[in-house]
């Protein structure tokens, strides 16, 4: 049984939105998120080792978002905000405390 049509976006821009949000903004938030943990938690090691696995599980989450919005652009300005966010955490969080190997 087919979707019913007064739900499907027929808008090429609004489907190139919400896919590459969810593809490749999902991933930088992700990994961003990762990173900026890295620099607060004592426990670096094993966020790196775990994080090779919850990565992609916080991916999968990330993907399904912005097709839970109208409008794919809006989904893109919260994955920015969200990778403005992680990313300042992490430059500062790096400078305050470097990493020690």
């Amino acid at each position: 049984m087919p979707a019913n049509p007064k739900y499907l976006n027929p808008s090429a821009s609004q489907k190139f939105a919400k896919i590459s949000a969810g593809l490749l903004g999902g991933y930088l938030v992700s990994a961003l998120f990762h990173m900026a943990l890295i620099c607060y938690v004592p426990w670096i090691k094993e966020v790196l080792i775990s994080s090779i696995i919850t990565i992609f599980m916080v991916w999968g989450a990330l993907m399904i978002i912005p097709f839970l919005f109208t409008n794919g652009w809006k989904a893109w300005g919260l994955y920015l905000g969200l990778m403005l966010l992680f990313g300042l955490l992490f430059y500062f969080g790096f400078q305050n405390n470097p990493l020690q190997s």
